[in-house]
């Protein structure tokens, strides 16, 4: 669930096709993402989960992967 929502959120910032998204797509190598990509998609999953991520756990998200993790470890 919280990955199909991930997908969803990543294409519009992107412009990409939500299933050439996976877990292991990275943002800025796969996906070409720079900081301020990346700023509106973690704005976009704090909105639509409705949690805050910290500065500290933004910088180590990587991959689309790691966001999910992010969200899983808010959501608990």
């Amino acid at each position: 669930m919280e990955f199909e929502k991930l997908q969803k959120i990543i294409s519009e910032v992107m412009n990409v096709d939500p299933d050439e998204i996976t877990e292991d797509t990275t943002f800025v190598d796969d996906l070409g993402a720079d900081s301020l990509d990346i700023f509106q998609i973690i704005m976009g999953i704090e909105e639509e989960f409705d949690i805050e991520i910290s500065n500290e756990d933004a910088e180590n998200i990587v991959t689309v992967g790691d966001a999910v993790e992010q969200i899983k470890k808010a959501l608990s």
